[in-house]
């Protein structure tokens, strides 16, 4: 009788130690599906409203260097228009796999011209105080009432609107706002409203 009584409880540990396992081990799968479904969902909320891209070349210098990261804020222009002086993330228009940043100068059906080293906005100068140096090329540009007309502010060594045209609004991606990368240009961008000189 004590050894059957014994070996009935030999038997019935390993089956409560098991049934104590389970749960734990379900638990923890639960908890890393969960983790993994928010994950995913936080991951395509930001990617909805912003876009990350790695600045490459120095067209944009003074403000932006070659090798930064910069977020930028998809939803900008949703709610607002493009003004002049923003610095914008673009598809090339010539390869739209390939996305561009500079900064907006002309607005669709405004008339640039750049002549003499200074820039002009329907006939009227714009002051900038964050390029480069002055244009060194002149140049005649109707922007399309669906256009914008962008610029480096490297403005010498840029290819933008001066080389290939206006860029359309529906390749606008977004409003660059902030360099995230390297941690020691950490730093919002800068959009100085752009001066016209009155008619």
């Amino acid at each position: 009788m004590e050894d059957n009584l014994e070996q009935f409880h030999t038997e019935s540990i390993p089956d409560k130690v098991e049934t104590e396992k389970r749960p734990g081990f379900l638990r923890f799968v639960i908890d890393v599906l969960e983790t993994l479904i928010l994950s995913v969902i936080l991951f395509a909320a930001i990617n909805t409203v912003s876009a990350r891209i790695r600045v490459d070349g120095s067209s944009m210098e003074p403000t932006l260097h070659s090798g930064e990261f910069v977020i930028v804020n998809k939803l900008s222009y949703k709610f607002s228009e493009p003004m002049i002086g923003d610095v914008i993330v673009f598809h090339f228009p010539r390869d739209p796999e390939q996305e561009y940043i500079k900064r907006v100068i002309g607005l669709p059906g405004e008339r640039v011209e750049i002549r003499d080293g200074d820039v002009y906005v329907n006939d009227r100068p714009i002051e900038e105080d964050y390029i480069a140096a002055d244009p060194a090329y002149d140049i005649i540009s109707e922007v399309p009432e669906d256009s914008l007309f962008v610029l480096g502010d490297n403005r010498n060594n840029s290819s933008d609107s001066h080389n290939w045209g206006p860029v359309p609004l529906d390749f606008v991606v977004g409003k660059a706002v902030f360099v995230y990368w390297p941690p020691t240009e950490w730093g919002f961008i800068d959009h100085p409203p752009v001066a016209i000189a009155a008619p």
